[in-house]
């Protein structure tokens, strides 16, 4: 692919994505899938109106008219884009820093799949620029009521906790305001000035010190911190640990299961987890699937399978009984709804969980090639055989740079620094002799 990756089309505003190629993204959605009508969304990077409103100019151009949701995040437009059967486009490039951006396209709320794809790549570079009949733009707030509708079907009640949360200067900094009120008024938000390049600047999801510092120095109960496009969450607790997807997940996944919501008592995990997360899941009785990493992974098994929550250590997490994508505003007073129903602490949620030793090791300047050698193939087997069960072991090279990942988790320290090290030493070893 030429344009679209894992997650849309992603690169440096201004340069890769500029106005032109967004206008070309306009046009070829018109030829492609023949709308009536696309919602546009985008978050708070300075190039993010000049990327939307191109991406509506093209659109205009050939007849298609355009509802225009301004700031909004990724699930916001994923849901109005499902619900009301149209495309939907968010400018947004997620946790990225502000000279990043991007263009996610939706299909009635799922991301567009690789054949569509193609064909939107093949007019960006060959197809005929036009201009027919104008469609009209509208401002629209009806994408922001549709999503408050979702929280109406909850049935919230006011919590009593000291609660903050980083909105990360991004898409979400205005709806997750809107939110917490509904359950707590006095709710602390930090990050939420955006200025159009501080986005995800020392904050949010993938920088989680503001928000450390916020629980200390507030002594708060519970807070959560979101990226640039509100689809991920972590959460901290009164005492400043940490709490990642998967904790998350199997936080969320106990409730479900008193409450007979677990789908085939089964979570979706990937193969990234903390085998102490398998373990304590094995010992609540709940199942698991285990995919590949990457988002579209995890929702294609929960949608193939009818399963009811899955997700990523790295905070992407979906509630398919509430909501067909990931969102980490509503996974978050999902969780506050839980604690007040069932009257408990983060703590007693996951007093039964001991998370394992892991370890990530980059090595640079990596041939992937080296993977195929039969000696590290013989020796990440024989490093697998002596994990054992409970374990973690991915050796994978990098979609995007020169390198191998090894990651490794054992119950066992020692266990995982002289594996890891006998995987490093095999692996450079056999790569010098490429």
């Amino acid at each position: 692919m030429k344009y679209f990756g894992t997650d849309g089309i992603r690169g440096i505003a201004f340069e890769k994505l500029d106005s032109e190629l967004a206008y070309k993204v306009g046009q070829a959605i018109a030829h492609v899938f023949k709308p009536e009508i696309v919602v546009i969304g985008m978050d708070t990077r300075e190039s993010s109106p000049m990327l939307a409103y191109s991406i509506a100019n093209g659109l205009l151009a050939l007849g298609v008219n355009v509802d225009f949701a301004g700031v909004v995040s990724t699930p916001m437009i994923a849901h109005y884009s499902k619900i009301h059967n149209i495309i939907g486009v968010m400018i947004t490039a997620s946790h990225n820093p502000f000279m990043d951006n991007g263009i996610k396209v939706f299909n009635k709320g799922y991301k567009t799949i690789e054949e569509d794809e193609l064909k939107l790549e093949e007019f960006i570079d060959f197809g005929k620029l036009s201009i027919t009949s104008f469609g009209k733009l509208y401002i629209t707030d009806h994408v922001k009521e549709a999503y408050l509708k979702i929280y109406d079907a909850l049935d919230l009640k006011p919590s009593n906790l000291k609660i903050g949360f980083d909105s990360a200067h991004g898409a979400n900094y205005q709806i997750s305001r809107e939110i917490f009120d509904l359950i707590n008024p006095s709710s602390i938000q930090i990050s939420n000035k955006p200025t159009g390049r501080n986005i995800n600047l020392n904050c949010g999801s993938t920088h989680l010190d503001r928000i450390l510092d916020l629980v200390k120095d507030q002594k708060l109960d519970i807070a959560f911190s979101f990226d640039g496009d509100g689809d991920r969450i972590i959460l901290i607790d009164h005492l400043a640990r940490v709490y990642d997807g998967d904790l998350i997940i199997y936080m969320i996944a106990k409730y479900l299961k008193k409450k007979n919501l677990l789908t085939h008592n089964k979570v979706v995990l990937t193969k990234m987890s903390n085998p102490g997360i398998l373990k304590a899941l094995d010992d609540e009785g709940i199942g698991y699937v285990l995919t590949d990493v990457g988002d579209k992974y995890v929702f294609h098994e929960l949608y193939t399978n009818g399963y009811t929550i899955g997700g990523e250590s790295s905070g992407h997490i979906i509630l398919t009984h509430l909501l067909h994508t990931g969102d980490g505003l509503l996974v978050a007073i999902y969780l506050l709804k839980i604690l007040e129903e069932m009257n408990v602490s983060l703590e007693s949620l996951i007093e039964n969980v001991t998370m394992y030793p892991l370890k990530l090791t980059n090595l640079k300047g990596m041939d992937k090639q080296v993977l195929k050698k039969e000696k590290v193939i013989a020796k990440i087997e024989d490093v697998r055989r002596r994990l054992g069960d409970h374990s973690l072991l991915l050796v994978r090279p990098s979609g995007t740079e020169s390198l191998i990942r090894i990651t490794v988790s054992h119950k066992d320290q020692d266990v995982v620094n002289k594996l890891t090290q006998e995987l490093i030493d095999t692996i450079q070893e056999e790569g010098s002799k490429l």
